[in-house]
């Protein structure tokens, strides 16, 4: 790669048996991939072999669905990830933890052990939980509001920020003739008093590896994108389209720099859903394969999520009903059911069209074609100002993402776009990213 060039990132967005609500119903698939730690090692191993800047866990704390059309559960990410990061060695680790659902000295505590235990891989997606099921797990009526939920992520950062810098790199001396092992003037208490928490600290784990591990958000609402431009060195995104891929580009680098911050020191990833076949028609006839496995009952169900209504509202083959092409104002996903409501409207979709549409991605971009096609689009975001990587979401796990490793990445490597070999160790050195200054230092 010639110095100085613009490198493309890929993140590999894992999901037990793939992306496709569908997957593991396929002939070949693990039905049970979601609990199997060997599945989940082999697809990190795989990503990792391909050198692959970082593998991503979703997760929220509440089953999906009923459980009833699709594996519900999950493995808790950051154990998760704390297994893999001992069955390889250098692709960096992210996993989703609620900042509602949590306290920022718990979280802090786990997030830094699993960067020291990988030696410095760990990245935090950050989200606020926008789930009334996820509520209910934990003592609440309903979810808290959109604002209430974002301003307490501002502030549970700027603890857990805290905590991580209360070492000081020079805290620990370890001077064994002397007895001393660490210097008390460098561990620092925080005495944090506001709105939402109260913590005393420091921490009672050293400043991690990273600094910080990565942090990573991923909403796209006006909260979202500010908190973003803020605080967040990576963002995972949904388009559909090319241009409004590049038009989030365009706002969040410019919030980024209107808060003060470099806007290439924050990481924008799209997700893509690669269908890959050797000719157009092998390729639509795999799509074809996983859209004949779904179940209509179960993608009602989750575009009624969505939209925080009744599946009974909807009509197969009608359009979306006219109250929510109205936009009403939800409590949830609200940049989620807004792409919904731009796609189907953009092409004219019965509510049919639209869950086949999101069943491989839940509003991902979906594209389908040959190897050549697949990395001419990813060249096309990445060279027209939509994209800094991609978020590599196979349909099907392993299968897909095999496909794109064997077949799709050497043309991207042919053209000088993405690593031969890792550079660096950390997370932060793959995303070409500093560690963070410690507040405490002098």
């Amino acid at each position: 790669m010639s110095a100085g060039r613009r490198r493309l990132h890929l993140n590999a967005f894992l999901m037990e048996a793939g992306h496709h609500e569908a997957a593991w119903r396929l002939p070949h698939s693990n039905p049970r991939a979601d609990f199997d730690l060997r599945h989940w090692i082999e697809l990190a191993q795989l990503a990792e072999s391909a050198k692959f800047d970082s593998l991503f866990l979703a997760d929220g704390p509440a089953l999906i669905g009923t459980g009833e059309f699709r594996p519900p559960g999950q493995l808790e990410p950051l154990t998760l990830l704390t297994a893999l990061s001992q069955a390889t060695s250098r692709i960096g680790l992210i996993a989703t933890v609620s900042s509602t659902y949590n306290e920022p000295y718990n979280l802090a505590r786990r997030l830094a052990s699993v960067d020291h235990v990988s030696g410095g891989r760990a990245g935090w997606n950050i989200v606020t939980s926008a789930g009334a099921d996820e509520a209910a797990n934990f003592g609440l009526d309903d979810r808290p509001g959109h604002a209430e939920r974002y301003a307490r992520a501002d502030e549970f950062l700027k603890v857990a920020k805290a905590l991580w810098d209360s070492w000081e790199s020079e805290a620990v001396v370890a001077d064994k003739a002397a007895g001393r092992y660490a210097d008390p003037a460098r561990l620092h208490r925080l005495g944090h008093e506001g709105r939402y928490f109260k913590v005393a600290g420091p921490l009672n784990v050293e400043r991690p590896p990273q600094g910080y591990p990565l942090l990573v958000q991923a909403g796209s609402s006006e909260d979202g994108k500010d908190f973003a431009a803020r605080h967040a060195e990576a963002i995972f995104t949904a388009h559909t389209t090319y241009e409004r891929a590049a038009g989030f580009y365009a706002d969040i680098k410019a919030r980024t720099r209107a808060a003060g911050r470099d806007p290439d020191g924050v990481i924008v990833l799209p997700g893509i859903v690669p269908y890959i076949g050797s000719t157009e028609e092998e390729a639509r006839a795999l799509a074809r394969q996983f859209d004949e496995l779904r179940v209509p009952e179960y993608g009602l169900r989750q575009l009624a999520a969505v939209f925080e209504t009744e599946p009974s509202v909807f009509e197969l083959d009608q359009p979306l009903p006219e109250f929510l092409l109205a936009r009403p104002k939800l409590e949830g996903s609200q940049s989620r059911s807004d792409l919904i409501i731009d796609l189907a409207v953009r092409e004219k979709l019965t509510v049919r069209q639209i869950i086949s549409r999101l069943g491989g991605g839940r509003g991902h971009f979906e594209f389908v074609g040959t190897p050549e096609r697949v990395a001419d689009t990813i060249i096309a975001w990445f060279e027209g100002g939509a994209a800094d990587g991609f978020n590599i979401m196979a349909p099907a796990l392993p299968s897909g993402l095999t496909a794109f490793v064997e077949r799709v990445l050497p043309i991207l490597r042919g053209k000088g776009l993405f690593r031969e070999e890792y550079e660096g160790t950390t997370l932060r050195e793959h995303y070409g990213l500093p560690v963070p200054a410690n507040q405490f230092h002098d």
